[in-house]
Protein backbone atom coordinates (compact mmCIF):
# COMPACT_ATOMS: atom_id res chain seq x y z
CA UNK A 1 0.00 0.00 0.00
CA UNK A 2 1.67 3.14 -1.22
CA UNK A 3 1.49 6.53 0.45
CA UNK A 4 1.68 8.31 -2.88
CA UNK A 5 -0.89 7.75 -5.63
CA UNK A 6 -0.55 9.18 -9.12
CA UNK A 7 -4.19 9.38 -10.23
CA UNK A 8 -6.13 9.69 -6.96
CA UNK A 9 -4.05 11.56 -4.36
CA UNK A 10 -3.84 9.74 -1.02
CA UNK A 11 -6.39 7.17 -2.15
CA UNK A 12 -5.17 4.28 -0.01
CA UNK A 13 -5.99 6.12 3.22
CA UNK A 14 -8.70 8.44 1.90
CA UNK A 15 -12.08 7.85 3.62
CA UNK A 16 -14.47 5.70 1.61
CA UNK A 17 -17.96 5.71 3.08
CA UNK A 18 -16.45 7.03 6.30
CA UNK A 19 -13.63 4.47 6.59
CA UNK A 20 -10.05 4.73 5.22
CA UNK A 21 -9.90 2.80 1.97
CA UNK A 22 -7.25 0.32 3.10
CA UNK A 23 -9.30 -0.71 6.13
CA UNK A 24 -12.07 -2.17 3.98
CA UNK A 25 -9.91 -4.97 2.56
CA UNK A 26 -8.19 -5.59 5.89
CA UNK A 27 -11.56 -6.11 7.57
CA UNK A 28 -12.51 -8.51 4.78
CA UNK A 29 -9.27 -10.49 5.12
CA UNK A 30 -9.82 -10.95 8.87
CA UNK A 31 -13.03 -12.80 7.93
CA UNK A 32 -11.32 -15.34 5.66
CA UNK A 33 -10.69 -18.51 7.73
CA UNK A 34 -8.08 -19.84 5.28
CA UNK A 35 -5.83 -16.80 5.84
CA UNK A 36 -3.36 -17.48 8.67
CA UNK A 37 -1.49 -14.18 8.57
CA UNK A 38 -2.19 -10.78 7.03
CA UNK A 39 0.83 -8.82 5.86
CA UNK A 40 0.83 -5.25 4.58
CA UNK A 41 3.74 -3.81 2.62
CA UNK A 42 3.68 -0.01 2.84
CA UNK A 43 5.79 3.12 2.80
CA UNK A 44 3.05 5.19 4.47
CA UNK A 45 3.31 6.29 8.09
CA UNK A 46 -0.41 7.08 8.02
CA UNK A 47 -1.24 3.49 7.07
CA UNK A 48 1.36 2.07 9.46
CA UNK A 49 -0.06 3.95 12.45
CA UNK A 50 -3.63 3.14 11.43
CA UNK A 51 -2.84 -0.57 11.29
CA UNK A 52 -1.06 -0.49 14.65
CA UNK A 53 -4.12 1.15 16.21
CA UNK A 54 -6.91 -0.79 14.52
CA UNK A 55 -5.40 -4.07 13.30
CA UNK A 56 -2.66 -4.97 15.81
CA UNK A 57 -2.47 -8.58 14.58
CA UNK A 58 -1.52 -7.47 11.05
CA UNK A 59 2.18 -7.65 10.21
CA UNK A 60 3.61 -4.56 8.49
CA UNK A 61 6.60 -4.64 6.15
CA UNK A 62 8.19 -1.24 5.70
CA UNK A 63 8.86 -0.96 1.97
CA UNK A 64 12.58 -0.16 1.43
CA UNK A 65 13.36 3.16 -0.30
CA UNK A 66 14.79 1.37 -3.34
CA UNK A 67 11.38 -0.27 -3.95
CA UNK A 68 9.25 2.88 -3.73
CA UNK A 69 9.66 4.37 -7.21
CA UNK A 70 6.72 4.37 -9.61
CA UNK A 71 8.56 2.20 -12.14
CA UNK A 72 9.32 -0.65 -9.72
CA UNK A 73 7.51 -3.83 -10.76
CA UNK A 74 5.06 -5.35 -8.30
CA UNK A 75 6.77 -8.69 -8.94
CA UNK A 76 10.01 -7.21 -7.58
CA UNK A 77 8.18 -6.01 -4.46
CA UNK A 78 6.58 -9.43 -3.99
CA UNK A 79 9.96 -11.16 -4.22
CA UNK A 80 11.12 -8.94 -1.37
CA UNK A 81 7.97 -9.57 0.67
CA UNK A 82 8.07 -13.37 0.48
CA UNK A 83 11.62 -13.25 1.82
CA UNK A 84 10.22 -11.47 4.89
CA UNK A 85 7.18 -13.72 5.43
CA UNK A 86 7.56 -17.43 4.56
CA UNK A 87 4.31 -19.23 3.69
CA UNK A 88 3.01 -22.27 1.82
CA UNK A 89 0.67 -20.18 -0.31
CA UNK A 90 0.46 -16.43 -0.87
CA UNK A 91 -2.66 -14.40 -1.51
CA UNK A 92 -2.29 -10.90 -2.90
CA UNK A 93 -5.14 -8.46 -3.02
CA UNK A 94 -5.23 -4.68 -2.86
CA UNK A 95 -6.59 -1.83 -0.80
CA UNK A 96 -8.27 -0.71 -4.03
CA UNK A 97 -10.62 -3.74 -3.95
CA UNK A 98 -13.01 -2.67 -1.17
CA UNK A 99 -16.04 -4.58 -2.49
CA UNK A 100 -14.33 -7.98 -2.61
CA UNK A 101 -16.10 -10.52 -0.36
CA UNK A 102 -14.46 -12.84 2.15
CA UNK A 103 -16.47 -15.76 0.76
CA UNK A 104 -15.07 -15.09 -2.73
CA UNK A 105 -11.50 -15.15 -1.43
CA UNK A 106 -12.22 -18.42 0.38
CA UNK A 107 -13.62 -19.97 -2.79
CA UNK A 108 -10.55 -18.93 -4.76
CA UNK A 109 -8.15 -20.42 -2.22
CA UNK A 110 -10.01 -23.72 -2.08
CA UNK A 111 -10.34 -23.82 -5.85
CA UNK A 112 -6.58 -23.60 -6.32
CA UNK A 113 -5.86 -26.10 -3.55
CA UNK A 114 -8.10 -28.62 -5.32
CA UNK A 115 -6.10 -28.46 -8.57
CA UNK A 116 -2.55 -27.67 -7.37
CA UNK A 117 0.07 -28.45 -8.71
CA UNK A 118 -1.68 -29.03 -12.06
CA UNK A 119 -2.35 -25.30 -11.87
CA UNK A 120 0.53 -23.45 -10.21
CA UNK A 121 -1.27 -20.16 -9.54
CA UNK A 122 -4.63 -18.39 -9.73
CA UNK A 123 -5.75 -14.92 -10.69
CA UNK A 124 -9.18 -13.33 -10.77
CA UNK A 125 -10.80 -12.23 -14.01
CA UNK A 126 -13.88 -10.50 -15.33
CA UNK A 127 -15.70 -12.15 -18.22
CA UNK A 128 -16.19 -9.94 -21.28
CA UNK A 129 -18.60 -10.75 -24.07
CA UNK A 130 -18.44 -7.67 -26.23
CA UNK A 131 -16.86 -6.70 -29.53
CA UNK A 132 -13.19 -5.90 -28.98
CA UNK A 133 -10.63 -4.28 -31.28
CA UNK A 134 -6.89 -3.74 -31.08
CA UNK A 135 -5.19 -0.34 -31.47
CA UNK A 136 -5.13 -0.73 -35.25
CA UNK A 137 -8.90 -1.19 -35.40
CA UNK A 138 -8.63 -4.92 -36.10
CA UNK A 139 -11.34 -7.10 -34.58
CA UNK A 140 -9.97 -9.34 -31.84
CA UNK A 141 -12.77 -11.72 -30.92
CA UNK A 142 -15.38 -11.44 -33.68
CA UNK A 143 -15.98 -11.08 -37.39
CA UNK A 144 -17.43 -7.62 -38.17
CA UNK A 145 -19.11 -9.14 -41.23
CA UNK A 146 -21.06 -11.56 -39.05
CA UNK A 147 -22.84 -9.56 -36.35
CA UNK A 148 -23.98 -12.25 -33.97
CA UNK A 149 -25.44 -11.22 -30.61
CA UNK A 150 -22.75 -10.28 -28.11
CA UNK A 151 -24.00 -12.86 -25.60
CA UNK A 152 -23.13 -15.52 -28.19
CA UNK A 153 -19.55 -14.35 -28.64
CA UNK A 154 -16.80 -16.53 -27.16
CA UNK A 155 -15.86 -14.91 -23.84
CA UNK A 156 -12.52 -13.24 -23.21
CA UNK A 157 -11.25 -12.48 -19.74
CA UNK A 158 -9.84 -9.32 -18.20
CA UNK A 159 -7.34 -9.58 -15.35
CA UNK A 160 -9.10 -7.51 -12.67
CA UNK A 161 -6.37 -7.30 -9.98
CA UNK A 162 -8.61 -8.52 -7.16
CA UNK A 163 -7.04 -11.89 -6.27
CA UNK A 164 -3.68 -13.51 -6.96
CA UNK A 165 -2.64 -16.84 -5.46
CA UNK A 166 0.84 -18.29 -5.90
CA UNK A 167 3.64 -20.11 -4.12
CA UNK A 168 7.12 -18.79 -3.43
CA UNK A 169 8.49 -21.41 -5.83
CA UNK A 170 6.23 -20.20 -8.65
CA UNK A 171 7.14 -16.56 -8.06
CA UNK A 172 10.88 -17.23 -7.91
CA UNK A 173 10.89 -19.56 -10.91
CA UNK A 174 8.89 -17.31 -13.22
CA UNK A 175 9.63 -13.89 -11.76
CA UNK A 176 5.90 -13.21 -11.77
CA UNK A 177 2.88 -13.95 -9.57
CA UNK A 178 1.09 -15.58 -12.53
CA UNK A 179 2.76 -18.90 -13.18
CA UNK A 180 3.05 -21.17 -16.21
CA UNK A 181 -0.29 -22.95 -15.68
CA UNK A 182 -2.56 -20.39 -14.03
CA UNK A 183 -6.19 -20.99 -13.13
CA UNK A 184 -8.57 -18.22 -14.12
CA UNK A 185 -11.08 -17.41 -11.39
CA UNK A 186 -14.10 -15.43 -12.50
CA UNK A 187 -15.44 -12.87 -10.03
CA UNK A 188 -18.73 -10.98 -9.95
CA UNK A 189 -18.34 -7.57 -11.63
CA UNK A 190 -19.92 -5.85 -8.61
CA UNK A 191 -17.09 -7.17 -6.43
CA UNK A 192 -14.37 -6.55 -8.97
CA UNK A 193 -13.97 -2.79 -8.80
CA UNK A 194 -10.34 -1.74 -8.73
CA UNK A 195 -10.15 1.92 -7.71
CA UNK A 196 -7.73 3.51 -10.16
CA UNK A 197 -9.42 6.78 -11.10
CA UNK A 198 -11.41 9.43 -9.25
CA UNK A 199 -14.60 8.24 -10.93
CA UNK A 200 -14.02 4.72 -9.55
CA UNK A 201 -13.80 6.13 -6.04
CA UNK A 202 -17.08 7.99 -6.44
CA UNK A 203 -18.94 5.04 -7.98
CA UNK A 204 -17.78 2.56 -5.34
CA UNK A 205 -18.84 4.97 -2.61
CA UNK A 206 -22.28 5.19 -4.21
CA UNK A 207 -22.53 1.38 -4.19
CA UNK A 208 -21.57 1.21 -0.51
CA UNK A 209 -24.05 3.90 0.46
CA UNK A 210 -26.82 2.06 -1.41
CA UNK A 211 -26.26 -1.18 0.51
Amino acid sequence: MRHHSQRVPGKNYRPLNGIPLYQHILTTLTQVPEVDEIVVDTDSDIILHGIQSNFPAVKVINRPPELRADDISMNTILLHDISQSPADLYLQTHSTNPLLKASTISRAINKLLQVYPEHDSLFSVTRLQTRLYDHLGKAINHDPKVLIQTQDLPPVYEENSCIYLFTAATLRKNGTRIGETPLLFETDPEESWDIDEEVDFKLVEMILKAR
